[in-house]
């Protein structure tokens, strides 16, 4: 049986609640996150240079990714909100105009990117070799925009509806696809070309249209879309949309700013040289799978906050944020403990060179520090985002990213510090998100926010 809340929700939210929720948006994202490793670790057997410019690249088409994401996490606000209402039918209209909203404005971006990508990236990049391994990747990781952000519409409606398996199961399609083409493209295996980093964004590319195809398929066989009025394709109703609009847009924009800081700390980063960077590409490697635990749980703490306000019992907002950020903590005590005890073992999956093995390791101490903060500051963060106050959320992530951005370019190109003291950025950034969201709970009219 899918997990969905019940009557039990009214007096408490436990642990297994939390988890039941959590585990499938966890498990999904471990298996999306294979997909970035394999990149990785591919590459990294191909050469530096190809290591170096996947992180540009990759880092740079999640910076334009997260802005799909965040009117997916906006969609979610809402339906997790009609679903604590029961409005069962509203939930339907609200995801297809997320449907319309998203498939039109990856067009506009996939055509932007094509036109403007030639004269923006020797902009941004210092190395001959990097840029011209980017552009190839970009060029054509850009295509499977339109699949990504037809994904995030779905995953807005399953997790605000907390039916999250799906996730798993579709991620897992992604996964078992971007594997095998990564091998036979990369590497030209069973007949196909050589093509190294174009290989590897193709196999992105085919993977995030082999999940669309399996989400179109798991709801029209198994979801009671019908229950929700969902592919009704009714006529564009410019209440419903604006709805939508004024509460994702801020979240969009949250998390471009978001990703935004961490493209301007690789573009920095890459000014510092090769090497540099392709110890920050692995270390980026192992700390989105760090990040995976902490992106579940987030994701659970936006749906049950906004739920549990549509029920009318902001009194159970504490206990969902507290529980949270316990199995949250626990989740990243076992990974960080794992990364101390297995650290050379883990960086030799990115690379066999030894020189960039031994230079990682310290970086990878840092990020296992800093991975406490960020979850604590995430889940908070989100939480202030589940209440609906979305606009608050893009003003503080607004104002974190610049002193994020500033201290960032103040550690790599004026002091010229080392890696691993440009890395520890990232406890400030997760002080930050603590910070504002404390503040927020503290002084802020939370509960007076109608979605």
């Amino acid at each position: 049986m899918y997990p969905v809340l019940n009557a039990c929700m009214a007096t408490t939210i436990t642990y297994k609640r939390i988890w039941q929720i959590a585990y499938p948006i966890i498990l999904g994202s471990i298996i999306q996150n294979i997909i970035r490793v394999t990149d990785t670790a591919f590459l990294g057997h191909v050469g530096e240079i190809e290591l170096g410019a996947a992180a540009v690249g990759s880092v740079f088409y999640m910076t334009f990714m997260m802005l799909g994401i965040g009117f997916s996490v906006g969609t979610q606000i809402i339906v997790a909100r009609r679903y604590g209402e029961q409005r069962y039918f509203e939930i339907g209209k609200t995801t297809e105009h997320s449907f319309f909203f998203l498939a039109a404005f990856s067009i506009f971006v996939i055509t932007g990117i094509e036109i403007f990508l030639p004269k923006l990236l020797p902009f941004l990049i210092h190395s001959d070799n990097i840029l011209r391994e980017s552009a190839d990747f970009l060029e054509i990781r850009f295509i499977g925009l339109f699949f990504a952000f037809t994904n995030f519409a779905f995953r807005g409606f399953y997790i605000g509806i907390t039916r999250t398996r799906v996730i798993t199961l579709t991620t897992a399609v992604m996964a078992v696809v971007n594997i095998v083409f990564d091998y036979l493209l990369i590497f030209g295996k069973a007949g196909f070309p050589v093509m190294g980093i174009k290989g590897a964004a193709w196999a992105s590319v085919i993977s995030e249209l082999s999940a669309t195809l399996a989400f179109i398929l798991y709801t029209v066989r198994f979801t009671p879309y019908k229950k929700y009025q969902l592919f009704a394709f009714r006529k564009f109703s410019r209440e419903t949309f604006s709805s939508v609009l004024n509460i994702s847009l801020p979240v969009m924009m949250q998390n471009f700013f978001s990703f935004a800081g961490w493209l301007f700390f690789f573009l920095f980063v890459e000014k510092m040289g090769e090497h540099s960077l392709a110890i920050s590409n692995i270390i980026r490697s192992i700390y989105v799978i760090m990040l995976v635990p902490i992106l579940g749980f987030s994701f659970t703490t936006n749906s049950l906050v906004s739920y549990v306000l549509g029920r009318k019992q902001s009194y159970l907002v504490k206990e969902v944020v507290f529980k949270t950020l316990k199995l949250c903590f626990l989740s990243v005590a076992v990974m960080v403990a794992l990364n101390l005890i297995f650290s050379r073992a883990l960086l030799s999956v990115f690379s066999d060179n030894r020189a960039l093995i031994n230079d990682s390791a310290p970086v990878l101490y840092v990020i296992s520090g800093a991975a406490f903060f960020i979850g604590a500051g995430f889940i908070l963060f989100n939480a202030v985002s589940g209440t609906g106050h979305t606009k608050f959320a893009f003003r503080a992530e607004a104002s974190i990213f610049v002193v994020y951005v500033a201290l960032t370019y103040l550690l790599t190109i004026i002091l010229k510090k080392s890696i691993s003291f440009v890395w520890a950025v990232e406890f400030l950034y997760g002080a930050l998100l603590i910070l504002v969201s404390v503040l927020f709970f503290k002084y802020y009219k939370w509960t007076q926010k109608n979605v």
